[in-house]
């Protein structure tokens, strides 16, 4: 039983939801989109409604790992990810995982720190296993949001522990993918008064935030 089915129970398939929110981690065999391969993926939903804080609701949850033969396991890879060998074949097939956490995400639009891996990694195992494109689903990348909601803490955060530590968010299981969705999904609860603030309230102005933060930041 992984993290997120000890804290929130068995998943439970939500109905469709636009006020609904998919945060997830996934964990890789290295940081090569082009090559590497996906061994897991973890999401919490944020649900959302009018006038009230968003919360993350039991059981609306996802978590599994891929499973994948021990051929190519690297030793390093393994002691950053800790998915070991015997997980790694342990886990289920690709395309089944795939399927499942499509149909648990349903209409929800996704969110990730940093997530321009993690939709390059997603997309290329549904193209790799599924036969289809992933690449049009809408994301967000909580790095910039952050940086764009807190300028001070953002010239000097890259990482998502420098944003965990200036927010007090534990995370004591780092580079696990269910413990750090677990510590995005906090963090974008604490991201939202101040978002709020900002009468930035929608996942497109969300988006529409972080997109022209990351522009103006790189220009």
């Amino acid at each position: 039983m992984g993290l997120l089915q000890r804290l929130f129970g068995t998943p439970t398939p939500p109905a469709s939801n636009p006020a609904r929110w998919v945060v997830l981690d996934v964990e890789t065999t290295g940081l090569d989109t082009r090559r590497d391969d996906l061994l897991a993926i973890a999401a919490l939903a944020v649900h959302f409604k009018p006038d009230v804080a968003p919360c993350l609701p039991v059981q609306d949850s996802f978590e599994a790992e891929l499973h994948r033969s021990s051929d190519h396991n690297n030793k390093n890879n393994i002691l950053l990810h800790g998915i070991g060998v015997g997980a790694q074949r342990a886990g289920r097939p690709p395309a089944e995982v795939l399927t499942a956490f499509e149909a648990w995400v349903g209409d929800a639009p996704l969110v990730a720190f940093h997530a321009p891996f993690d939709q390059a990694v997603i997309g290329r195992a549904m193209k790799l296993h599924l036969q289809r494109e992933w690449s049009t689903r809408p994301w967000l990348d909580l790095a910039p949001m952050a940086a764009a909601l807190f300028p001070q803490q953002g010239v000097r955060f890259r990482s998502l522990d420098d944003w965990l530590q200036h927010f007090g968010i534990p995370n004591a299981v780092r580079h696990q993918a269910a413990a750090d969705t677990l510590a995005t999904a906090e963090l974008l609860l604490r991201l939202w008064p101040a978002a709020r603030q900002r009468q930035c309230t929608s996942f497109a102005a969300w988006a529409s935030l972080a997109r022209h933060h990351k522009m103006v930041s790189t220009a």
